[in-house]
């Protein structure tokens, strides 16, 4: 009988905790929908999971080897209630199981992925893409706005840049000199972060998306004007950063994206219409997860990295 390659996280710690394994392929029932995953995305969020920080970690402490990826997209094995074989979905996978060759999914989850759009296109959305959707609704962002982006040529940051920009805001965004000329292609002033301190080049920013947390994150707020307003990704920090906004007359509150397959569905149709830009920095094979990790966990990687998965 077939087998799910699957890659794991064994323990808390680095890269090489990750190990392949294989497990039965699972079956699919009325609310869950079977799907050979094709491409899952690889995120900051699973790095630090394996490596044992945040809410994620908590969440499966008492559950390894657990097999990480929240989000995938792949092919409806079997007809069901909500999607028919054959069909290409994509998905928010809360449960994790994207770094798999077969992952059994919440219907409610799943949207279904246009012809135009490839897997690995909409591999990069669920989380990356519905974080940083859900960050500006979160921080109402609109027409006329200053907005910042902290680490605007990753993942969640580079499609930021382009969201932000379609609702008419005034783009800025700190990368590292080699990523300036990206985010200058999608509309962002570039602000390098290694020329001189952030406040130094912009001052009065109306709204902070802060993608980095810690001391970055912090030191950003300098830069937002009183009564600004902050979203602040990253949960580990999120206290800090809300409180020491707070202090400055600056409105903060974190934030943990969900699954929206409506959001989706309007990420994907952008793509289509070709007017969001899905940077693919590396696909990996699934049996070189490890290395995507050490890529992911430098906080350095341009646009989205993929796993790919084994036929």
């Amino acid at each position: 009988m077939s087998q799910n390659l699957q890659l794991a996280i064994t323990a808390f710690g680095g890269p090489e905790t990750l190990k392949l394994q294989h497990s039965s392929i699972p079956t699919p029932s009325e609310n869950l929908v079977l799907v050979k995953v094709a491409f899952a995305g690889v995120n900051p969020i699973d790095a630090k999971t394996r490596a044992g920080l945040g809410w994620g970690a908590e969440k499966i402490k008492d559950s390894l080897p657990w097999v990480p990826g929240f989000d995938a997209a792949g092919t409806v094995v079997s007809d069901g209630a909500a999607f028919n074989a054959g069909e290409r979905v994509v998905g928010r996978i809360v449960e994790g199981g994207g770094y798999g060759q077969y992952l059994l999914a919440d219907a409610s989850a799943l949207t279904r992925i246009p012809d135009a759009v490839s897997f690995q296109q909409a591999a990069c959305l669920p989380v990356a893409g519905l974080t940083a959707l859900q960050a500006l609704e979160l921080a109402n962002v609109k027409a006329g706005d200053r907005v910042l982006i902290l680490a605007g040529a990753g993942g969640v940051g580079h499609i930021a840049i382009q969201l932000a920009k379609a609702k008419g805001a005034t783009v800025f965004t700190s990368v590292s000199s080699t990523n300036t000329a990206f985010v200058s292609s999608l509309g962002a002033t570039a602000l390098d972060y290694n020329e001189s301190a952030l406040e130094r080049q912009v001052r009065d920013v109306d709204v902070l998306i802060d993608l980095m947390g810690g001391d970055v994150g912090e030191a950003a707020l300098a830069c937002i004007k009183s009564g600004g307003r902050v979203v602040t990704v990253p949960t580990i920090t999120a206290p800090r950063i809300i409180e020491a906004a707070e202090a400055n007359s600056i409105s903060a509150q974190g934030m943990l994206v969900q699954p929206n397959a409506v959001q989706l569905d309007v990420l994907l149709a952008a793509i289509e219409a070709k007017t969001l830009l899905i940077e693919i920095t590396k696909t990996y094979p699934l049996e070189q997860g490890v290395q995507a990790h050490v890529d992911i966990q430098t906080g350095r990687t341009r646009g989205k990295i993929l796993l790919e998965m084994p036929e």
